[in-house]
């Protein structure tokens, strides 16, 4: 049997010396160092992937037609934002700003709104999800053959951010982007969060953190027997009901948000009003800003118009701190804050919200704000009792259906 024949290499021949490290790559500005196998994909995600492929097909249908590649987006100011009396909350109108590849002045605008798409799509194929500063530092590098960075500071990616979201509709978190987590919740509800199974009701003193994105994919409902939620202004008071166990003497759920709360916040009650069907109670300050995040809340936001049908909630009561409260209380002269100018233009224009104008209780309430001429914290009932809030106030105002719609 005939031997097979060996093979020599030519003396001309290239040898590739042999190495213990890792044979180096030649990495582009700006593209992925490691590519990622492709991840199974939800069907929200595949109708957000089909998006985003869409958005970067307009670049092609523009060539091929001999037009300048262009994108129609959605105005997010409040001259294209009106309200539904309908529905009860705000709406975004048919207003579009044309952005422009080949027009000096928005060709880099242009180019960071499909940059934004295509992280995402990154993101979306490979089941992965990162911050918005996350997103910022992934699409963040200096353009070959120039000194020009696709992205100076994070200022200028978080608006681009916003348009691909008000393009394609969809929200920030169905683009794998989260913010930071802002939020406690604790009382009587178990759910699952992606697969780990969570009660609320034994969550200790710091409560279960509400995260960024908690749409059903990743938070769903198992178990509830709350028969209300009582959504704070701040930490600090949520700490107050906590300790005194408000949610487990009057059977409900207790969530804050740290001042305005933030989008995973908002999108979390109003799943919980939707799909549990459970009232919500907002305590919040005697203020502008306290009447502003109940507005926020109740009907929605301008930047947010677009998915107020997935954020508001109309039928959210406000049930203090109230202008009254300070002879009904017999609060002491001290806890008084004198408004200042600026309180007193930002009261005026919320009186003339088209959800605040035609109700008298609101025209009421603000009036009495003005004519008092200072503020009230919630936390200025600590100064009745360290749980006047909890013991008191709050029951009362529960048991009296004493709130503003």
């Amino acid at each position: 049997m005939a031997k097979k024949p060996v093979k020599t290499r030519s003396k001309n021949s290239k040898v590739k010396k042999a190495s213990n490290s890792a044979p180096s790559k030649k990495v582009v500005a700006g593209s992925s160092k490691v590519k990622r196998p492709k991840a199974r994909v939800s069907t929200k995600d595949r109708k957000t992937l089909g998006e985003l492929v869409s958005m970067a097909d307009q670049v092609v249908l523009a060539a091929r037609r001999k037009r300048d590649p262009h994108l129609d987006i959605p105005t997010r100011s409040l001259s294209n934002v009106k309200f539904n009396r309908r529905k009860r909350f705000i709406e975004m109108g048919k207003n579009t700003n044309r952005r422009l590849l080949f027009n000096l002045s928005q060709a880099k605008s242009y180019m960071q709104t499909m940059l934004v798409g295509s992280g995402c799509k990154q993101l979306i194929e490979q089941g992965k999800n990162t911050s918005i500063r996350g997103l910022y530092y992934m699409l963040k590098h200096t353009i070959d053959g120039t000194k020009e960075n696709t992205f100076e500071e994070q200022s200028e990616c978080d608006p681009v951010i916003e348009d691909v979201e008000v393009l394609l509709g969809s929200l920030r978190e169905e683009l794998h982007l989260y913010a930071d987590k802002r939020g406690e919740m604790v009382g009587n509800l178990t759910l699952e969060d992606n697969g780990d199974l969570i009660d609320c009701a034994r969550m200790g003193s710091g409560g279960y953190g509400i995260p960024s994105i908690v749409e059903p994919n990743v938070i769903n409902f198992k178990k509830c027997t709350a028969k209300f939620v009582l959504h704070v202004e701040k930490g600090t008071v949520w700490q107050r009901f906590n300790e005194d166990k408000f949610w487990k003497k009057h059977n409900c759920i207790l969530t804050h948000g740290a001042g305005q709360p933030p989008r995973g916040v908002r999108r979390l009650l109003n799943r919980m009003h939707n799909e549990l069907n459970l009232p919500i109670f907002c305590l919040l300050d005697n203020d502008p800003w306290g009447y502003y995040i109940y507005s926020v809340i109740k009907q929605g936001s301008i930047n947010l118009a677009y998915e107020s049908q997935r954020m508001a909630i109309p039928k959210a009561r406000f049930i203090g701190l109230r202008s009254k409260d300070y002879e009904r209380c017999g609060l002491s002269p001290s806890v008084r804050i004198d408004l200042n100018e600026n309180d007193r233009k930002r009261a005026r224009q919320i009186m003339g919200y088209p959800w605040f104008e035609h109700k008298k209780a609101w025209q009421k309430e603000i009036n009495l704000m003005l004519k008092n001429d200072f503020k009230l914290e919630v936390e200025a009932l600590i100064s009745k009792d360290i749980s006047y809030v909890t013991e008191q106030y709050v029951p009362d105002r529960l048991a009296d259906g004493d709130w503003l719609d």
